[in-house]
């Protein structure tokens, strides 16, 4: 896969997470984490698990977002606060917050999803 199209997958699933399209932001990145080295591979994978989180809570599978959204927690811990232009503190302090409410038995509610945001830098 040419770089200009890797860009363009990796764009297309911040556009379907942030449409609440969850599944479909999975499927883009994990067509580029397939092929990406380290350490762009992890980031990949942690923000797949993150999209793939937030898929089983659309499909009431709690017990399974709060693990994946560990798993994601994780695996993205290990990158500055704004990474590829994306405000990704933000993102791991939201799935932090909805990781320990689902873990709590609370549900945050369809209504606080999250998005992704950018960063006003782009380290």
């Amino acid at each position: 896969m040419k770089p200009s199209r890797h860009h363009e997958k990796f764009i297309r699933g911040l556009e379907n997470f942030n449409s609440r399209k969850f599944f479909e932001a999975h499927e883009d990145w994990e067509e580029i984490w397939l092929v990406a080295p380290e350490p762009e591979k992890t980031f990949l994978q942690g923000l797949i698990q993150v999209a793939a989180a937030f898929h089983h809570y659309q499909r009431s599978n709690r017990a399974g977002a709060e693990s994946l959204l560990t798993s994601g927690i994780v695996k993205l811990a290990r990158f500055p606060k704004n990474h590829r232009g994306l405000a990704l503190d933000e993102l791991r302090e939201t799935a932090k917050q909805w990781a320990r409410a689902l873990g709590a038995g609370k549900d945050p509610g369809i209504g606080k999803l999250p998005r992704i945001r950018s960063s006003k830098r782009g380290d």
